[in-house]
């Protein structure tokens, strides 16, 4: 059975959509985008900020995500270099009000909140590391 003029048209005009969908996601997956105002993100985060932490890094995350692995691996090596960022990964199976509170839609996500828990940048997607380092005005470690 052949498929008629019309289908092969909606075939075409979908795979056209889909793939355009596609790549728009795939360009803004790990970008730097500017903060919202979300509300303090220590509180959301349940923590208090140490005398040292300049910035929280929130991470959203969710039990089957297999980029949120990697996001975790580069804010705990991030971290471990600029003792004044604070990583604290959250699970939005078992706290979904944070990532409402968020307007998060997807993991991973990271938010960057200030000492005064107002929000700095988001990043959907695994961080592209030099993006996140000059957003927060960090130095490369040497």
């Amino acid at each position: 059975m052949g498929l008629s003029a019309a289908g092969a048209a909606v075939l075409v005009g979908v795979l056209v959509v889909a793939t355009t969908v596609g790549l728009v996601l795939r360009r803004r997956d790990g970008r730097v985008t500017q903060g919202k105002d979300t509300g303090n993100g220590w509180d959301l985060a349940g923590v208090d900020p140490d005398p040292g932490d300049r910035v929280l890094l929130l991470q959203l995350s969710s039990p089957v995500c297999t980029p949120c692995a990697r996001t975790r691996e580069q804010l705990t090596a991030l971290t471990a270099e600029h003792p004044d960022l604070r990583h604290v990964e959250v699970d939005v199976a078992e706290h979904p009000g944070i990532a409402q509170a968020l307007h998060v839609l997807r993991t991973p996500t990271t938010v960057a909140f200030d000492r005064a828990g107002t929000e700095l940048l988001r990043i959907g997607g695994v961080p592209r590391r030099a993006d996140l380092q000059q957003a927060l005005s960090l130095e490369e470690a040497r």
